[in-house]
């Protein structure tokens, strides 16, 4: 069984800056975490390598300094990291990023079978939820997207069965191997790292590839040149002007406190008395 975890090392949400003249983010000085959801999609593959035996790799593109979150992961028990890292890769949007990474993975299952590969649902940074898919589709895995809960996994016939949240409730799906998982938050609880796996992860040397290493000769598919997406503004959201009211009750019953609420509701906002009206008399 062998897992592949791609994560991403992006800026501090809540210490970003937006550069007042370029409406860029601002990085410098910015501490670097693990993408939060990608730690949920690390869970999961170290608890099927917990039941199923096999390996775990994490991967990722970045810069050198990603190599520190590369580290982090090993420290929770991944076996093995590699580091996609080329200055040819500067700015690259999800498609060019997509391509690289399916390229790099495509070298790895040269060498080794991938039967899964897990992802967080997006980055805190960008949003967008397209770089798994866009490897899914690229290598030709199944793709299953904001997942809950894996139910099942048969090694042997080669099918695994998820629930996924869908709109409205939960779908049950059932699939072939190899697969793509994007996980959804609050599935699962990202473990303590064993003193072994820490001090393993202190000595390990990460596997680093530059665009050659990870198969990519087509510098038309990467960095900047390979990114057609434009940004035309970035910027951060206005802080709200207006203030939370406090409403002080003498009365702690509950009953009375919701009439409470509910009378200041209905005295500011009068649509919403007059629309529960209209209901009522259907």
């Amino acid at each position: 069984m062998h897992s592949i975890v791609c994560i991403k090392q992006v800026p501090d949400s809540a210490q970003i800056r937006v550069h007042p003249v370029t409406n860029t983010i601002m990085r410098q000085g910015v501490p670097a975490i693990i993408n939060p959801y990608d730690l949920f999609a690390l869970e999961e593959a170290l608890r099927l390598k917990d039941q199923l035996g096999g390996t775990v790799t994490v991967i990722s593109m970045g810069p050198p300094q990603a190599e520190v979150a590369l580290r982090q992961c090993l420290s929770y028990g991944a076996d093995d990291a590699i580091l996609i890292s080329d200055r040819a890769f500067a700015g690259a949007d999800t498609l060019a990023t997509s391509f690289a990474l399916a390229a790099a993975l495509n070298k790895i299952r040269q060498n080794m079978p991938i039967d899964v590969i897990f992802t967080g649902k997006q980055t805190i940074d960008g949003d967008t939820a397209q770089v798994g898919p866009g490897v899914a589709k690229r290598l030709g895995y199944q793709l299953l997207t904001y997942v809950s809960k894996i139910v099942n996994l048969d090694v042997t016939q080669r099918e695994i069965m998820v629930e996924r949240r869908a709109e409205g409730g939960v779908q049950k799906l059932k699939t072939r191997l190899p697969c793509l998982i994007t996980m959804l938050e609050g599935t699962n609880e990202m473990r303590f790292g064993e003193m072994a796996d820490m001090f393993r992860a202190a000595r390990y040397n990460v596997k680093v590839w530059d665009r050659l290493a990870a198969g990519i000769d087509d510098l038309e598919k990467v960095g900047l040149k390979g990114s057609p997406t434009v940004v035309g503004k970035v910027f951060a959201p206005k802080p709200r002007s207006q203030h939370a009211e406090i409403i002080e009750v003498h009365d702690h019953d509950p009953r009375n406190l919701a009439e409470t609420l509910l009378a200041k509701l209905f005295t500011q906002h009068p649509k919403i008395a007059q629309e529960l009206a209209k209901r009522a008399q259907l």
